[in-house]
């Protein structure tokens, strides 16, 4: 569970790389999209509303950043189709994926699980599993074919270690963390991806202020002050690291 905050990313460091980042409207998303396209990288934008992804494409493009692309989609009523059609266009227009940052997520509800409503933890576990497994399945010919291969998935502390009242979120990152050590160790010594989860940990974010509506915000790390270690595994210094867990925050004292 290493962490790379002190990372200085050279500018060139995604020169050339074709990453896609999910949830890229708001929050940890745009911030990721934004610093990577800020050292190189043709970033896809994918979420769920288009209006967000503008602004995130427009703020690229202001900054001088390589032209991203807008791929909207919803992981809770996106089918196997939709990922395969996803496959198959980024293939014509890119022929290749060098990253993909899966961000996207859903909280639910912080509530004892006795009273949690079935329909709302299927919905988290679409979002937050389901989704990114089935639409990475469709997407690896395309990391195959990059000559080197970044996937992060995002993690959490309640992921790591089951708490109280988190319910289908808790449940649903303890599935990533397994699952990207599964495909890690499928993938290790036959391709060139490495797959690892990242603990963004307690960033002045929207879901944080749902999950902890009491605290002070202003006390909370920004998303561009944990970009460096998403820097660091997109880029080819995370080399020979795989199946591992990383934190973009140093551990509490």
């Amino acid at each position: 569970m290493s962490c790379k905050i002190d990372y200085q990313a050279r500018p060139d460091l995604l020169a050339g790389r074709v990453i896609l980042v999910t949830g890229a409207g708001d929050g940890i998303g745009r911030a990721a999209a934004l610093s990577y396209a800020r050292h190189g990288a043709t970033v896809i934008l994918l979420g769920r509303t288009t209006a967000k992804l503008e602004a995130t494409y427009d703020a690229i493009e202001a900054a001088g950043g390589p032209q991203p692309a807008i791929f909207p989609l919803n992981f809770e009523g996106a089918t196997l189709k939709d990922y395969h059609d996803m496959a198959e266009t980024l293939d014509k227009e890119f022929g290749r994926l060098d990253g993909i940052l899966h961000n996207a997520s859903l909280l639910g509800r912080l509530t004892p699980f006795e009273q949690y409503d079935p329909a709302l933890w299927e919905q988290v576990m679409q979002v937050n599993i389901n989704g990114p497994i089935w639409m990475t399945q469709a997407l690896l010919p395309l990391l195959k074919a990059a000559d080197d291969a970044s996937v992060v998935f995002t993690s959490s502390s309640v992921g790591r270690k089951g708490r109280a009242f988190w319910g289908a979120y808790a449940v649903s990152k303890a599935a990533t963390e397994n699952f990207s050590e599964l495909l890690a160790d499928e993938l290790e010594n036959v391709s060139n991806i490495r797959v690892n989860t990242l603990n963004p940990g307690a960033t002045r974010t929207q879901m944080r202020k749902t999950a902890y509506p009491a605290e002070d915000p202003q006390k909370l790390r920004t998303p561009d002050e944990i970009m460096p270690t998403y820097l660091w595994l997109m880029g080819l210094d995370s080399q020979g690291h795989s199946g591992e867990r990383f934190d973009a925050q140093p551990p509490k004292s």
